[in-house]
C-alpha cells in the first residue's frame, strides 16, 4: 500500500517540493531507544550525588582529604555520559522509498546528509542472519554496501527488513 505523502523543505519561509515529492512507499524514521527519561535522569543523578556527598562526608571524617575529589569525578563522569547518551539520541535515520530511488538520511538537529541514493530498481536488502536472529541489515547496489537501522533490535531490525524489501517491490511494480 503507497504512502500518498509529499514532502517540503522550508527554505527562507517559502515552501519547494522535494525531488523526493512522489508517492513514498516507505518514510521509515529510526530512532534510538532511550529508557531513561529526563526526569529519571534527574532522580538518578540526584540519587548519586547523595550518595557521593554521604561517602565523602565520612571519608574526610576519617581524614581521607583526596577521596571526595574522586567521587566528584565519577559523578561528572556519569553526568557526561548520560548528556552524550541524550544527544546520541536526538540523531535520526530516515529511509525512504519512491518508484525512482530508495534514500537514507541521516539528521541531525545541526544538519541533515543524505547518506544513500540509489535507483529502487537495483537497490537490494541484504539480511546478514546468525542462529536465525538477524544480525546486520545493508542496503547493497554494485558493490556498495550501506548498514541501515542498526539503533533497532534484531527482531525489530527483522521486522524493518521485510517492510523495506516489501516497498521496495511494491515501489518496482509501480514501474512495471
Amino acid at each position: 500500500m503507497a504512502c500518498a505523502f509529499r514532502f517540503a523543505k522550508a527554505v527562507s519561509g517559502l515552501i519547494f517540493p522535494n525531488r523526493m515529492a512522489r508517492p513514498l512507499y516507505m518514510d521509515a524514521v529510526i530512532t534510538p531507544h532511550r529508557s531513561l527519561s529526563e526526569r529519571g535522569f534527574v532522580v538518578l543523578i540526584s540519587v548519586v550525588t547523595l550518595a557521593n556527598v554521604a561517602s565523602a562526608a565520612v571519608f574526610l571524617a576519617m581524614g581521607a582529604t583526596l577521596v571526595p575529589i574522586f567521587l566528584g569525578l565519577d559523578l561528572l563522569a556519569v553526568f557526561v555520559a548520560f548528556l552524550v547518551s541524550f544527544q546520541a539520541a536526538k540523531n535520526v535515520e530516515r529511509v525512504q522509498v519512491t518508484a525512482r530511488e530508495v534514500r537514507v538520511v541521516r539528521e541531525t538537529p545541526r544538519e541533515t546528509v543524505v547518506v544513500w541514493e540509489s535507483p529502487t530498481a537495483f537497490t537490494r536488502v541484504w539480511v546478514e542472519r546468525e542462529q536465525d536472529r538477524l544480525v546486520e541489515l545493508k542496503l547493497a547496489l554494485s558493490g556498495r554496501e550501506l548498514p541501515v537501522a542498526a539503533a533497532l533490535s534484531p527482531r525489530e531490525r527483522d521486522e524493518f527488513a521485510q517492510a523495506l524489501e516489501r516497498a521496495i517491490w511494491e515501489a518496482r511494480r509501480e514501474r512495471i
